[in-house]
């Protein structure tokens, strides 16, 4: 077997998941029921594997904390930003980057930090810009 899971450690992984599931289409495969601390949860998004894991200092699993800046984020091509961005807003998320629509590059983008402080990206392709005309803009844009 090959793939790619993400791991996140989250001070309660059942928390964590019903976020999840309330903002994006989540489908379940793995969720236990211990006590704090020793729980996880599996699930898949978009054809990608996610790993929940309980914050538990004991195994040296330590969850982001606010205000601590975090180099990664998590990019998810939704097919409909502006409702998967709400969806984020109602369950509590905090605002990176509103709904901006980047008309030359063919994508609407949006940031978000959830409240177990892990950054997302929504992305939604509005049509395919190819690399030589991404090159083309950003050389107008940075150059």
């Amino acid at each position: 077997m090959v793939g790619i899971e993400i791991d996140m450690v989250v001070p309660d992984s059942i928390n964590a998941l019903l976020t999840y599931e309330a903002i994006f289409e989540v489908d379940r495969i793995e969720v236990t029921d211990f006590h704090k601390g020793g729980n996880e949860a599996i699930f898949s998004m978009y054809g990608t594997r996610f790993h929940l894991l309980d914050e538990n200092a004991d195994y040296s699993l330590i969850a982001p904390k606010e205000n601590d800046p975090k180099p990664m984020w998590i990019n998810v091509l939704v097919p409909n930003i502006r409702e998967t961005y709400e969806k984020a807003m109602k369950e509590g998320c905090k605002e990176i980057q509103p709904v901006t629509e980047m008309e030359e590059m063919g994508v609407i983008n949006a940031m978000f930090e959830d409240p177990f402080h892990y950054i997302w990206m929504l992305h939604q392709v509005e049509r395919v810009v190819s690399f030589e005309e991404r090159l083309e803009y950003m050389e107008k844009e940075f150059n």
